[in-house]
């Protein structure tokens, strides 16, 4: 079965960097985009970021664009999340997210609804 683990999430002070990590196994990763979502307390889960089978292209929030870096190995089945200037803000859990199949390009895993496999979940806490 799909199985999506994320590692990776801590404590860190504003102005710092913090690197996730996704190991997917159960699917062929080469062939599905992949995504991040976020989850703060309180509020609904959203959009982080989503990158295509390839890498090539990629998709982000505003409120990250130019912070957080998406990517991913199709050699070892991992996708992660580089994140810089972090901000309190950004404090929530992080998920990994696939698409049902494969047909699902980046740009539509944006929305949730075509999330059909998540991760358990990485917190991530920044001090100000």
């Amino acid at each position: 079965q799909v199985q999506l683990v994320e590692s990776g999430g801590g404590l860190v002070q504003a102005g710092g960097s913090l690197r996730l990590s996704c190991a997917a196994s159960g699917f062929t990763f080469r062939g599905y985009a992949m995504g991040w979502f976020r989850q703060a307390p309180g509020k609904e889960r959203e959009f982080v970021a989503t990158l295509t089978w390839s890498g090539e292209s990629t998709f982000y929030a505003d409120s990250v664009k130019g912070r957080f870096t998406i990517s991913r190995d199709n050699a070892k089945n991992t996708v992660s999340l580089q994140m810089n200037s972090l901000k309190p803000e950004d404090t929530a859990v992080y998920y990994c997210a696939a698409p049902g199949n494969p047909a699902v390009p980046a740009g539509m895993l944006v929305n949730p609804r075509h999330v059909g496999n998540w991760g358990q979940g990485t917190l991530v806490t920044v001090s100000s």
